[in-house]
């Protein structure tokens, strides 16, 4: 059971990368430091709902 998902990023709420995760072994919400092309730095992404 994959499902596919989109990371924001935290500070400018910029949509980034898209993803695609089991959600049967992590059911949590993904969280992962990554560079955003629009503040121009490594900022905290979270998984979009």
């Amino acid at each position: 059971m994959r499902v596919e998902f989109v990371l924001r990023c935290t500070e400018c709420n910029h949509e980034n990368y898209r993803y695609a995760k089991n959600k049967k072994t992590h059911p949590d919400r993904m969280e992962v430091k990554k560079f955003c092309k629009n503040c121009g730095k490594q900022t905290m992404h979270k998984e979009k709902k």
